[in-house]
C-alpha cells in the first residue's frame, strides 16, 4: 500500500456485506478508516453522495473515489493491491470464473431464502424457505469439495474469494440455530463446510471483522419486533 493511498469504509457493524469488505482489507493487511453509518434512520450525506443509486453500505472510498457493492469492492481491493497480503482471486481464468460463479450463487440463492426463513409470516412458509436454504448449503458443500481440491479453504491452501463471500455471513449462519431453530452448518450433513467454518473463524481477519454472534442474534430479534410493529401500525392507518 503506497503512502498516498487513503482508504475509508462506510459500513454498518451487523451487515454481512460490510464484513466481507472488512475481511478482504484485513487479509490484505491494509490500513483503513471505518465510519459506522446509521443505515435505518439517518444515513450520512457522505453515504448518499457516494452511493446515490442504492444508498447502501458498504462503500469503500479510495483516494476520494467511491466503490460500491461488496463483491465489486473485494475484487477491486484484490486488483488494486495485488502484492498485499493474500491473493483472493485465482490466477487461472477457469478457477477465477468458478470463484465468481459461487460467490454470486451465495448472494442470489443462499441469502433470499434464509431471510424469509426467519421473517416468514407462517410456519409453512418458514419451513419451505429453510428447506430451500439447506438445499443451497448442500450445493455449497459440493462446491467446497471441488474448489478446495482437498485443501483447507475454497481458495485452496489459503483463503480466497469464495471464502470471503461466504465468510462474511459466518456469524449469521452460526446465529441461525437460535433464530430459526435449525442448524445450518451441521457436521453430520455438511462436514466439509463445518470444518471450513471452524478454520475460517479462527483466522485473525475473521476475529477482527466478524460481529459477535450473541450480539447479532439480539439485534436481529429487536429488528424483527420493530418491523412487526411498523407493519401493524401501517395496517391500522
Amino acid at each position: 500500500m503506497a503512502a498516498e493511498d487513503e482508504l475509508k469504509l462506510l459500513g454498518f457493524w451487523a451487515s454481512p456485506y460490510v464484513c466481507r469488505v472488512k475481511l478482504a482489507l484485513h487479509l490484505k493487511g491494509l490500513i483503513y478508516d471505518y465510519v459506522e453509518e446509521d443505515v435505518f434512520t439517518n444515513k450520512s450525506e457522505l453515504l448518499l453522495s457516494c452511493n446515490p443509486v442504492h444508498a447502501k453500505v458498504p462503500v469503500l472510498i479510495h483516494n476520494g473515489k467511491p466503490i460500491c457493492e461488496s463483491q465489486v469492492i473485494v475484487q477491486y481491493i484484490d486488483e488494486v493491491f495485488p502484492d498485499a497480503g493474500v491473493t483472493l482471486l485465482p490466477a487461472d481464468p477457469h478457477d477465477r470464473a468458478a470463484a465468481r460463479f459461487w460467490a454470486a450463487y451465495i448472494d442470489d440463492k443462499l441469502l433470499p431464502p434464509w431471510v424469509h426463513a426467519y421473517r416468514g409470516k407462517t410456519d409453512e412458509e418458514k419451513a419451505e424457505r429453510m428447506k430451500q436454504t439447506l438445499a443451497v448449503v448442500d450445493a455449497l458443500e459440493t462446491a467446497m469439495e471441488e474448489c478446495s481440491k482437498g485443501n483447507a479453504f475454497f481458495g485452496g491452501d489459503t483463503v480466497g474469494y469464495v471464502d470471503v463471500a461466504l465468510g462474511g455471513l459466518l456469524s449469521w449462519l452460526h446465529g441461525t440455530e437460535e433464530l430459526c431453530g435449525t442448524k445450518i452448518l451441521d457436521a453430520a450433513k455438511t462436514p466439509l463446510l463445518s470444518a471450513w467454518a471452524r478454520r475460517f473463524g479462527e483466522l485473525d481477519a475473521a476475529n477482527a471483522a466478524l460481529p459477535d454472534v450473541g450480539r447479532l442474534v439480539e439485534f436481529c430479534k429487536m429488528r424483527h419486533v420493530e418491523l412487526e410493529a411498523a407493519e401493524a401500525a401501517a395496517a391500522r392507518n
